[in-house]
């Protein structure tokens, strides 16, 4: 399934449900870098290890002018649980629908235990001020990750 989405062009708005009793319009961010991240499930190793990588590194992405959102399938009760487990100072989106996770081409066939199943494939696209995808990282590895995507954003902003 190719992306509805290209590195260079402008991000069709969304809005979706997020973390605070609140809905997340993407032209509601304009004037702000934003970091999207796509992760398979809320309390895994591997998306824990990753949002709190974003978390140590949050005030260098505020610096820079980004706000950062992750999004997973996940029901808003479960993403409340886990920001608030693990302290994440960043708004966490639900696409329950895959509403987004359609849009940016996210869902794929994985194994698991030796089964085929559709799951989020790991992902990060960085949309500059006015809304234009700059850059994405496709089946993303968590260690280093954020670090690449927090030099990218800082290139942005200069």
């Amino acid at each position: 399934m190719s992306s509805a989405i290209t590195v260079g062009k402008k991000v069709p708005d969304f809005t979706l449900p997020a973390t605070g009793d609140q809905s997340i319009k993407l032209s509601g961010l304009k004037g702000h870098i934003v970091v999207l991240y796509f992760y398979p499930k809320d309390s895994t190793p591997g998306c824990t290890t990753e949002g709190l990588d974003f978390t140590t590194h949050y005030h260098k992405f505020q610096r820079a002018g980004a706000v950062i959102l992750g999004i997973s399938r996940d029901k808003l009760s479960s993403h409340e649980n886990f920001k608030k487990k693990q302290g994440f100072p960043f708004d966490l989106l639900s696409d329950e629908q895959e509403q987004l996770c359609t849009l940016f081409a996210v869902i794929k066939m994985k194994n698991m235990y030796g089964k085929q199943v559709r799951g989020i494939e790991r992902s990060t696209f960085l949309i500059d001020a006015k809304g234009v995808l700059r850059q994405e990282w496709r089946k993303v590895k968590v260690e280093g990750h954020v670090a690449e995507v927090l030099q990218a954003v800082q290139a942005l902003a200069e």
